[in-house]
């Protein structure tokens, strides 16, 4: 007769626990956005971070004196907003590709999808020149990075057996190949663009503007609008292959489209803001104690916690050694290898 009630009880404070880390995201989200907005070059009151906003979006009429108010909007708040996109979207192909792979070091970086699209980037800004413009790197990244996916897939295919470990093993020797590429083009190609090479492959959101900033909300759109349709498909991978296929889930087929969504959705993110490692792998596993496994709450955890890091990555990256910035690869590697060191310890991984 008491079992019931625990049981009820043990599940009232699980929605709890994740209600209450939800609110603490957004709040820890908010606040990482007057801060990114505030800092920078230079310090800006919160107080006109606000007033700024407001007036932007018509809720107040006073406008803020002097350059401050197209500083807030007109460059540090597409900034922003492409962190959260990029964070939020990175966090969610992460997850995706984890449940899809059964791997939990699976990130975008394993499947050579981040390192085709610095290829395809790195190839125009040491060899092919500024062919299209301001748009000349984005659509030269996204070209890499569908490239290293289509390339990946075609391997796969050629083998006798699709399973995961197939695609771990085809997009490590990619991952690897257009590395080989990139650091060619680097030595071969024009020395004096060495630093924008070396800052595009570690990444970055000094790109940001509003004309692109809305290839991040494609991007980031993509891969959490095909995670939640798809999200009872993906709940049927926990159990195991098996048992995903009698559940009527086509597991290979499913396998196939979810890479190739994550690799469409990875080299938008990469094309606008560079190669950031090791979100895709850290936000899952930061967010299913939270979530738990099933994927409805994982995915807005992980869009969640994915933008709260990145925008706690860049504003680190801009402060840490100023006037300088730093490449937010730097900072995201650092907290990735951490991480793993900590997993490994802890039996974990």
């Amino acid at each position: 007769m008491h079992l019931a009630p625990k049981h009820e009880s043990g599940a009232l404070s699980g929605h709890q626990a994740f209600a209450a880390a939800m609110v603490a995201g957004v709040v820890a989200l908010v606040a990482l956005v007057l801060l990114s907005i505030a800092y920078g070059s230079t310090l800006i009151p919160l107080t006109d971070v606000v007033a700024a906003l407001g007036h932007a979006v018509g809720l107040a009429e006073h406008q803020v004196s002097g350059p401050v108010g197209k500083i807030v909007v007109d460059l540090r708040l597409p900034r922003t907003l492409l962190a959260v996109c990029v964070g939020g979207g990175l966090g969610i192909v992460g997850a995706l590709l984890q449940t899809v792979t059964r791997n939990d070091l699976a990130d975008p970086f394993l499947f050579g999808l981040s390192s085709g699209a610095a290829a395809g980037a790195v190839s125009v800004i040491t060899v092919f020149g500024d062919s299209f413009g301001i748009w000349t790197l984005p659509v030269a990244a996204f070209t890499g990075g569908i490239l290293a996916a289509c390339i990946v897939l075609l391997l796969v295919a050629r083998v006798r057996g699709q399973g995961p470990e197939r695609l771990i093993l085809a997009g490590l020797a990619v991952s690897f190949l257009f590395t080989a590429l990139t650091n060619y083009l680097v030595f071969a190609g024009d020395q004096r663009a060495a630093h924008s090479v070396l800052f595009w492959t570690m990444g970055g959101l000094g790109l940001a503007r509003w004309d692109n900033v809305w290839l991040g909300a494609v991007g980031a759109g993509t891969i959490a609008a095909y995670g939640l349709w798809n999200h009872r498909r993906l709940d049927a991978f926990l159990a195991g292959e098996s048992a995903a296929e009698s559940l009527g889930v086509p597991v290979a087929r499913m396998r196939r489209i979810t890479f190739l969504v994550a690799a469409f959705s990875t080299a938008i993110l990469v094309s606008v803001a560079g190669v950031i490692g090791f979100v895709g792998l850290m936000i899952p596993h930061l967010s299913r104690p939270l979530a738990g496994p099933l994927h409805l709450r994982l995915i807005a955890s992980c869009a969640l916690f994915g933008a709260v890091l990145l925008l706690a990555s860049d504003l680190l990256a801009r402060t840490l050694l100023p006037p300088q910035e730093l490449p937010i690869g730097i900072i995201t590697s650092s907290l990735g290898a951490f991480f793993v060191v900590t997993m490994v310890v802890r039996n974990r991984l």
